[in-house]
């Protein structure tokens, strides 16, 4: 099992994580940086690349009351200037998926055009478990 980046908890009376990086997100997370500045990602329904986790420069996708921040990453360096990236979904989806803990990992294939990540030839991919438990399940 590769190594995890767990984001904070975001969702009040909670104390478990809902989101990771695999150690290859990060790695293409801190490259997207350099290029891009800082990011965030937000998770919609729908179907084809609106299934996908998109990864967006800050701030170029704005959220709103009908969006839920599930957790923040940090994917500086060890000793680095913080490199925070918030991770959002839809309050829709999230009621679809509030029972799993969600891992962004990358794989090898165009994505949608608008994620950052698309030019680089891979896309982000959403892999999920069940949670033991959290709260609140909607």
């Amino acid at each position: 099992m590769p190594a995890l980046l767990d984001s904070t908890v975001a969702i009040e009376g909670e104390s478990v994580s809902r989101v990771a990086l695999t150690d290859t997100s990060v790695e293409l997370l801190r490259r997207l940086w350099q290029l891009h500045g800082p990011l965030m990602f937000h998770q919609s329904g729908g179907c084809c690349d609106g299934s996908s986790p998109m990864c967006f420069p800050a701030g170029d996708f704005l959220t709103g009351p009908s969006d839920v921040l599930l957790g923040t990453f940090d994917i500086a360096p060890d000793g680095g200037e913080p490199q925070p990236i918030e991770f959002w979904m839809s309050s829709e989806q999230f009621t679809y998926w509030s029972h799993t803990h969600l891992t962004v990992d990358v794989v090898k294939g165009r994505g949608s055009g608008f994620s950052v990540e698309a030019p680089e030839g891979v896309r982000f991919l959403l892999r999920s478990r069940l949670m033991e438990s959290a709260e609140p399940f909607v």
